[in-house]
């Protein structure tokens, strides 16, 4: 169809945008052709008009269909356009995270800027192998690609990378050579692997340096030759380097740094070796600090240092000649420090003694005056005289620094010679792989000759990748028989021509060199006289005569002529250059000594870049005379010479094309700049891939293809048998231009945009039928959903109408009701409210009332009590104011009276001093004495009558006087009496006084003390219900407390218990890996041990003599120590020709050192064992004889005397079950009573030990009459014994007293039965005593018990004081410190019984083999006679006939041709079919029980050693064949299964028969030996692995990934160039049912091989692992499996396997388990992604895979058709976030070689041996039945 009619409403073109570079629009409305605009709208919403170009009238691109975005191959998009490959490239970088995508031929890899997981070990692995097409892009890949064309076309490759600086072209170089070391592995001891790899940091040291645009930029190019052997393991390397950029060494721009080896040097200066180069910071030399930036973030130079010269020392470059490169290095840094003086003009010199130079000289070991002189004058020669002439300071300063880079560039070569050397192959190269590591285009803003050269080499490359892919595409045209037109492709010949043809601008430029006067401007008026107006390719700017613009392949370059002539000759001064060649340093003349025959690459280069020596190119013959002719070639003749070498080896090449773009100019992370990767792309020519390949017919697809994919356009008329005709019946319907289509032979070919119709096409039908689908659908169920809503709605009708009809009764009843209610509600409350009216209104008039009354009341009493107040304060006053008023009278009287007395004092003195006073007073004193002496008779008178009155008195008195004496003496007595009545009355008044007091105070106390009481009764009362509460509180937190108590130790049991469970598994696990280890390095072993006989028999070849004393004796390390410690008869004597055997093969074998020690130790610490167990059984056997003495001393014991022991025995062990459960009776009475009346008189466990006590006493009464019994019985049983022909005890005893009764021995019987009863009396006292020592260690365990309990109340007494929490902490801690001591104790315990137990076992095994060899050699050496004079004692009487013993017997030299007979020639499919599982076992274990039964421990060890070596050699020389190695495996595991079972331990005998049991091995322990079985069997079953997943392999990832199982479900999508393999079924392909069918096979096989059920469920699951291993692997690495529908398939392909399972009852194998990750990544593909519900569901869902998966398929996550959707970038973000605190491994792919550790649990066999025939088919007629 016409391209024009894809331009419809809604489709998708791109448009140019300045910004963006190309914007995606979609078209509102069909474009018709003749339109000049077009109609578009913006992704963004926004509409614009976009003009058609009126010339041109060309039409925007179209955009490819969504389901093609995202294609690991760009030629597999419809539309192969600019805008289609830089959406592509930018939706896998930015949206998916890959880095690498096919454009054809070329890997186009993008640097992330950041550190991806995909470059590790698992991942080389599994591109290892693998079709270029079948995985996602990757660098491995094309490694692979490359390594796999050179081994099957045996043709050199070639694997040029590209790009310009910081795009990661030395990385990606790096990692192809990485996988080449890995995948081919190295040819001889050397490492030459790890040597290519090594001259990585070597060559970054001195050849890469610090940019703008990188921090690890290589300012070199370079190709690495990896040779390779016929057998395609590398044997060597040779590198060839290009254009060193060497004015790096003397000038860096900004934030730029010099080669790394001088910040190195500089970083280490303070080493001790390198005080001698005097060197100091960067920032101190000119030649480091011009950038301004010495120091790279994240980079330590000092660690880069010390891998350089790790890397030196690997490659074989010693520490003398490192010292001397390091000096050479120092030696340039301080020659940048040499500074000039001018003189004049024309003329400078160097400051005397200058420093920096004086160090150079020291260094370079030359003359100081002469290297100072030479560097300020150069040599003039003419033809006559010769000439010396200072020179400027300018040019003196360009001579330094041209001297310098010489000197560098030198380095640099002898460092790569000698680089090549250490890599150089030691036999002869087959084959070579070559790595380019070249520059790209490079334009700048000023271009030199530096980047004339370099796109130079690009256009050659170019043209080189032209011509292949141009070739590519004719070869595939060709095969497919399509006729070929010529496509038109860009060729460049035109611009190589320009350059390097004759008249050239190489040649002009050459020839203007040898000009004496040419200079660059008068270069440029040539360029433009020759080719201005002549070559279309070739321009003048229009502003500049001094530049000339090239139109290059990538872009237009302006070149600026300055400089060209001097960095084409590149001028060295001789004199300065024989200088150094005359120094005293060796390394400095050996720089040089090689310019005069051979031209040095660096001596004639342009301040940049530099090409490598002609001798590392191609080897060339020096004619004499040609090296001066040479001398001269400028830089510019030699650059061409190396390219067209180069392009020579290209050209005999099959190159590989890795293109490397820089995203962003600012190293961000997976950030893309559409207009630097469009600049690059189309640099690169990827975009000229395209066009070429969108020129022809790039879409191409198989018939088969075709037809899955478009079977939906077909009808089923359509359909025929033949699918060719088929598609070209549609193709002719669907496309009727018939040139837009091409019918190959095997593939159809389409041109661009017709896949896209196509597609279009089958969108359109497939979206109609979805409408008819979804419009039947939709109708059905909107009819369904018509007809429920139709019948519910007549439903709900009924029964609404029946409801509102009743309703509306119920209506009319209510309101009858309600007018009733009504009246009488009314009537109620108008009555309510009248008497309420009433009540309220007496009831405020009787308030209102009341009311009155006492404010009435209240202001009487106011008044009253007012009146009386007033009486009262009127009253007051009243007296106040009269006291005032006396008291102012009162002090008036005497104030006047005090005057008054005053006036009479004066008056009185002033008459006492008159006459007439005295006078007065006279006359008053003579009346006064004439009344005193009239008074004085008077006086007297009465004085008589007194005198008389007094006589009478006196006689009166005296009698009154005696009256009145005895009256005062009564009185006195009174008085007395009375002075102490007061005296007591006092002192009863002061006690009085004080018992008031005190009274008062006891009152007072006594209110305090009722009111402290009332107070203390209150807060008595309140505290003992706050008690109460406490108390309640208490009690419910003891119940808490209790409950925790009871939860925590319940927590605590079941943690411990879980703790144990964790432990258990973390111990398996523990188990587990280390099982993996040791069977690693059993792997290991034997690895090594296939290598070593491998070496051995090359060297047998090889010599063709056998040498004597070189033959292997044992198979394996372990066996041959077996026979060290096999049994203690071998003397060192007779190990010593064994070891003396194995030295010299153990010298030649290149065992790994770790594990040689370590079985080394292993076996000193066995022959420890050995000794110990040799010395214990020579001790052992010594009590054996004294017992055996003591008891041949002893009187015979008879029959009775054995049955006496059994019986005891019995006795004893039955009292010792029943003392053990009364002590675990009395443990738990004292356990669950813990108080202190747990030891009182009645208290339980009291009771227990009475009753233990009496049911003691009561046992020995029993004993006792039981003692009594026997006696009788014993004699009873004399008369009733018959005799019997039975071999037992007790026939034996019967014989014996018939005999006694013939022979009259019945005395002597009586008296054995006295020693009998003797016996048992002293075995009851014995038992009473242990019955007593069992009491008392009884009552001392009570007593321990009691203070445990009054220990554990002390506690309890001391929580109860604590505070609540610290009681629980305690009580916690208590519990926890006792559970850990009983835990202790137990495991002590334990141990000790462990010990005990091994020791016991141990001791019976010895005693019963010397019991047994002591019964053996008695019964050689009694004599009949001596049988009848001992009839008691028991004797094994052999029957006549014929009795096998499951033994074979074979002599000594048959044992050659019993091992090659049965295991070496035998055909396991026969035995499988015809005989019994395991017969070769059980017969070679027959075999080792006779040498057992004869006790030849030679003979044994000789058996077992060569049943080893057998089997190994068996399974060396068939060990790729799954019958041999399953059947040698089951027959191993039944021969270890029978030594154990036969071992005659316990542990191994419980499921024997008693005549298997007979059939144990006496004579020796082969423990050992069954451990070099178990080893062996491990190594087996490795090799059975190995077997299986080599058949497997192949199958996985057709049957389970590619192959369509349910048919129809996914479409295949249009793929590019590198073809995947087919999903479609064809003939060679492998689907489902085949893996099933492989897996029935080894299921039958092992079975039929009688292997372990146990073994083959392991087998079984470590297939099932692969399977799902390496399934996975290839989803996380195959983008194109990653959609919804494949999900479905692998989902149904799981269901089939476990169906399997089911099969064959293996569901509980673990083999499920192992698909969980698988199941759960197909889970993921199916499951919605959108929305945060949905995260969350995938995180939880998705355990069993990690992060790094999980992100890995979401971003490989592709639609198939275009009704699926992407999964958003945000979506992705989202599950990262919420699965960052998940603690996985980072690793994406899962090891697909990891093998379980293989376990072999004991399977008894219940096959009788003495039944087992032997076939004659095995011609085993030299063994015989025994």
């Amino acid at each position: 169809m016409a391209a024009s009619e894809l331009y419809t409403k809604y489709a998708r073109v791109w448009i140019p945008d300045p910004e963006e570079v190309w914007k995606s629009a979609e078209l509102l409305k069909d474009y018709k052709p003749g339109d000049k605009v077009l109609q578009l709208r913006l992704e963004e919403g926004k509409d614009l008009e976009y003009c058609l170009d009126p010339k041109t009238k060309e039409l925007p691109p179209l955009r490819n269909p969504d389901i093609l975005v995202g294609e690991n191959d760009l030629t597999a998009l419809s539309y192969l356009h600019e805008p289609a490959v830089l959406h592509n490239l930018k939706v896998r970088f930015i949206d998916s995270k890959l880095i690498y995508t096919y454009c054809g031929i070329v890997l186009v890899a993008i640097n992330p800027y950041e550190q991806l997981p995909i470059y590790g070990e698992d991942i080389i692995n599994a591109y290892s192998g693998q079709n270029m097409g079948d995985m996602d892009p990757h660098i491995f890949a094309v490694a692979e690609e490359a390594y796999k064309q050179m081994a099957r076309d045996e043709r050199n490759q070639s694997i040029i990378v590209s790009g310009e600086s910081g795009a990661g072209k030395t990385v990606s170089a790096k990692y192809a050579m990485r996988y080449f070391a890995t995948v081919s592995g190295s040819a001889s001891e050397a490492n030459v692997e790890e040597k290519v790899l090594a001259s990585n940091p070597i060559m970054e040291s001195i050849g890469n340096a610090k940019t703008t645009r990188n921090d690890n930029s290589s300012r070199f190019g370079k190709y690495i030759e990896i040779g390779f052997d016929k057998r395609y393991r590398i044997i060597g390397a040779n590198m060839r380097t290009y254009l060193l950029e060497k004015s790096r060494v003397v000038f860096q721009a900004e934030e730029e740094r010099n080669y790394h080896i001088f910040y190195q040097l500089c970083a280490s200066a303070t080493l001790p070796e390198f005080k001698t180069l005097r060197l100091g910071n960067a920032n101190y030399f000119h030649y480091t600090k011009q950038g301004g930036s010495p120091v790279i973030d994240g980079v330590d130079d000092a660690k880069e240092m010390v891998n350089t010269r790790q890397a030196c020392t690997l490659l074989g470059i010693s520490d003398s000649y490192q010292m001397g490169i390091f000096r050479i290095l120092a030696g340039i840094l301080h020659l940048g420090n040499v500074e000039f003086t001018s003189r004049d003009s024309d003329s400078c010199t160097i400051p005397p003694k200058h420093e920096p130079l004086t160090i150079f000289c020291d260094l370079m070991g030359v003359e100081y005056e002469e290297m100072s002189h030479w560097l300020c004058h150069r040599k003039l020669a003419t033809a006559t005289e010769t000439y010396i002439k200072p020179i400027s300071k300018l040019h003196a300063i360009n001579a330094r620094d041209a001297l310098a880079k010489h000197i560098y560039a030198n380095l640099f070569n002898w460092i790569v010679d000698h680089v090549n050397k250490a890599l150089h192959a030691t036999v002869k190269q087959h084959s070579f792989i070559g790595v380019l590591d070249i520059y790209g285009f490079e334009t700048f803003e000023i271009n030199s000759f530096e980047q004339f050269c370099i796109n130079y080499a690009n256009e050659k490359l170019q043209q080189q990748f032209n011509m292949h892919v141009f070739k590519l595409e004719q070869e595939e045209y060709m095969k497919e028989q399509i006729p070929w037109t010529l496509i038109d492709f860009y060729d460049n010949q035109p611009c190589i021509n320009l350059i390097e043809a004759k008249m050239g601008i190489l040649d002009l430029l050459d020839e203007e060199c040898k000009m004496p006067k040419g200079s660059d401007d008068t270069w440029a008026q040539k360029l433009y006289n020759t080719h201005l107006n002549k070559c279309a390719l070739f321009e003048k700017p229009r502003l500049s005569n001094k530049a000339f613009i090239i139109k290059h392949f990538a872009d237009k370059v302006e070149y600026q002529c300055e400089g060209f002539l001097e960095k084409n000759k590149d001028t060295v001064y001789e004199e300065q250059i024989k200088v150094l060649k005359s120094s005293k340093f060796k390394l400095l003349p050996e720089l040089f000594q090689d310019e005069e025959k051979v031209l040095s690459p660096t001596s004639a280069t342009p301040s940049g870049r530099v090409p490598l020596s002609r001798t590392a190119v191609k080897p060339a013959k020096a004619r004499p005379g040609q090296a001066s002719k040479e001398h001269k070639k400028t830089v510019g003749h030699q650059f061409r010479n190396s390219l067209h070498l180069l392009m020579e080896t290209l050209n005999a090449t099959t190159p590989h094309y890795v293109r490397c773009i820089k995203p962003n100019d600012f190293k961000f992370p997976f950030t893309f700049d559409e207009k630097r990767a469009v600049q690059q792309l189309r640099a690169c020519g990827v975009l000229e891939t395209i066009r070429i390949s969108a020129a022809g017919f790039p879409s191409r697809w198989t018939y088969q293809e075709f037809f899955s994919r478009y079977r939906v356009l077909m009808k089923q008329r359509d359909v025929l048998s033949d699918r060719k005709q088929t598609c070209k019946n549609v193709l002719e319907k669907l496309i009727l231009d018939k040139d837009k289509y091409q019918f190959g032979k095997t593939k159809i070919f389409f041109r661009a945009g017709q896949v896209a119709y196509l597609e279009k096409i089958r969108a359109d039908k497939l979206r109609a039928a979805c409408i008819r689908i979804q419009k039947t659908i939709r109708g059905w169920l909107m009819r369904k959903k018509y007809v429920r809503m139709r019948k519910a709605a007549i439903t709900i009708q009924r029964h609404v109408r029946g409801y509102q009809a009743r309703c509306y009764a119920k209506f009319l009843r209510r309101t009858r009701a309600a007018i009733t209610i009504q009246k009488f509600q009314r009537m109620y409350v108008v009555r309510k409210r009248y008497q309420c009216m009433r009540a309220a209104t007496i009831a405020l008039q009787a308030l209102l009332r009341g009311y009155m009354a006492r404010n009435k009341y209240q202001m009487m009493l106011r008044e009253h009590k007012s009146i009386i107040i007033q009486k009262h304060v009127r009253g007051w006053l009243a007296r106040v104011r009269y006291r005032r008023t006396l008291k102012a009278i009162v002090y008036l009287q005497c104030c006047y009276r005090r005057m008054m007395a005053k006036r009479e004092l004066k008056k009185l003195k002033i008459e006492a001093r008159s006459v007439e006073r005295y006078k007065k007073l006279h006359i008053g004193l003579e009346n006064k004495i004439m009344q005193l002496q009239r008074k004085i008779d008077e006086q007297n008178k009465e004085y008589k009558s007194l005198l008389e009155k007094m006589s009478n008195l006196e006689i009166t008195y005296s009698t009154e006087t005696e009256k009145l004496r005895s009256d005062v003496e009564r009185l006195r007595m009174s008085e007395e009496e009375a002075k102490n009545a007061t005296n007591r009355v006092l002192s009863l008044q002061e006690e009085i006084a004080k018992l008031r007091k005190e009274l008062l105070q006891t009152q007072s106390e006594k209110k305090t003390i009722e009111e402290w009481a009332d107070k203390y009764k209150h807060e008595t009362e309140q505290l003992v219900s706050e008690l109460k509460e406490q108390n309640t509180l208490l009690k419910t937190e003891k119940e808490d407390l209790n409950r925790r108590i009871h939860d925590q130790a319940k927590e605590i049991t079941e943690t411990m218990e879980k703790k144990l469970v964790e432990e258990t598994k973390q111990l398996e696990l523990d188990l587990n890996d280390e099982r993996l280890r040791y069977q690693n390095l059993l792997n290991e072993f034997s690895r090594l041990e296939e290598r070593y006989d491998d070496l051995k028999d090359e060297m047998n070849l090889m010599v063709n003599i056998p040498k004597p004393g070189h033959k292997r004796t044992d198979s394996t390390h372990s066996s041959n120590e077996s026979e060290y410690t096999f049994s203690s008869e071998i003397t060192e004597a007779e190990d010593l020709p064994v070891r003396m055997e194995q030295e010299p093969s153990e010298k030649k074998a290149p065992l790994d050192m770790s594990l040689f020690l370590k079985l080394q130790k292993r076996v000193t610490e066995l022959e420890q064992e050995k000794q110990s167990l040799q010395d214990e059984l020579d001790r052992k056997e010594e009590q054996a004889l004294r017992a055996k003495a003591k008891e041949e001393e002893r009187p015979p014991i008879r029959g009775a005397e054995l049955e006496y022991e059994s019986l005891k025995r019995q006795e004893l062990e039955s009292e010792n079950k029943k003392l053990k459960n009364e002590l675990n009776e009395l443990q738990k009475a004292l356990t669950e009573t813990r108080s202190p009346e747990v030891t009182a008189p009645g208290a339980p466990a009291y009771r227990v030990l009475l009753d233990q006590l009496t049911s003691v006493s009561e046992e020995l009464e029993v004993r006792k009459e039981e003692v009594l019994i026997l006696r009788s019985q014993l004699v009873s049983q004399k008369e009733a014994i018959q005799p019997k022909n039975t071999m037992t005890d007790s026939t034996i005893l019967l014989e014996d007293v018939q005999k006694m009764k013939d022979k009259g021995e019945i005395a002597q019987a009586y008296i054995g039965l006295k020693e009998t009863n003797r016996l048992l009396e002293s075995q009851l006292q014995s038992q009473k005593k242990s019955h007593e020592n069992e009491l008392e260690s009884l009552r001392g365990e009570i007593q321990s018990l009691k203070e445990e309990n009054n220990r554990q109340q002390q506690l309890l007494a001391q929580n109860l004081q604590l505070p609540p929490e610290a009681r629980i902490e305690a009580s916690l801690q208590h519990e926890i410190t006792r559970l850990t001591n009983e835990n202790l104790d137990l495991m002590e315990q334990l141990e000790k019984q462990d010990k005990t137990v091994r020791k016991l076992k141990k001791q019976l095994k010895v005693f019963a083999k010397k019991i047994g060899e002591l019964e053996v050699g008695q019964m050689e050496n009694i004599s009949p006679g001596q049988i009848i004079d001992e009839p008691i004692r028991p004797v094994n009487i052999p029957r006549k006939e014929k009795d096998f013993q499951g033994m074979l017997e074979y002599k000594k030299e048959d044992e050659q041709k019993l091992v090659k007979n049965l295991i070496l020639e035998l055909k396991p499919r026969g035995v499988a079919v015809n005989l019994i599982p395991g017969l070769p076992a059980y017969i070679l274990f027959m075999c080792v029980r006779h040498a057992d039964y004869l006790n030849d421990d030679q003979k044994v060890r000789s058996l077992l050693t060569s049943t080893i070596n057998g089997i190994k050699k068996v399974l060396k020389k068939r060990g790729d064949d799954f019958e041999t190695v399953s059947f040698w495996l089951s027959n191993t595991c039944r021969f270890l299964h029978c030594l154990k079972q036969y071992s005659g331990e316990e542990g191994f005998m419980k499921h024997n028969t008693p005549r298997q049991n007979e059939h144990c091995l006496t004579n020796f322990d082969l423990a050992e030996y069954r451990q070099v079985l178990s080893d062996l069997a491990i190594q087996i079953y490795q090799q059975l692995v190995r077997v299986l997943e080599n058949i497997l392999q192949p199958m996985i990832v057709s049957g389970m990934l590619e192959h369509e199982t349910i048919q129809g479900v996914s479409g295949v999508k249009p793929t590019g160039l590198r073809k995947r393999t087919s999903s479609i079924a064809d003939e060679g392909t492998y689907t489902l049912d085949s893996i099933i069918r492989q897996l029935n096979s080894f299921h039958s096989v092992m079975c039929q091989h009688g292997m372990d059920p146990e073994l083959i469920k392991q087998v079984v699951k470590q297939m099932f692992y692969i399977v799902g291993a390496v399934t996975l692997n290839n989803l996380l690495l195959r983008k194109d499996m990653c959609s919804w529908s494949k999900g479905m398939q692998i989902r149904y392909n799981v269901s089939q396997l476990e169906e399997w399972l089911r099969d064959k009852n293996l569901m509980n194998s673990g083999a499920k388990e192992t698909l969980e990750p698988l199941i759960q990544a197909a889970q993921l593909l199916q499951v919605k992604k959108k929305t945060d519900e949905d995260a969350e569901a995938i995180c939880s869902m998705c355990n069993a895979l990690t992060t790094a998966q999980i992100v890995k398929v979401l971003n490989l996550y592709t639609p198939v058709n275009e009704f699926e959707e992407r999964v958003l970038v945000s979506f992705i973000r989202t599950i990262q976030m919420r699965l960052r605190d998940r603690k996985d491994s980072p690793q994406l792919l899962m090891d697909a070689k990891h093998i379980f550790p293989v376990t072999f649990p004991f399977n008894p066999s219940s096959l009788a041996l003495e039944t087992i025939q032997i076939p004659a088919s095995l011609g085993l007629g030299f063994i015989s039945r025994v």
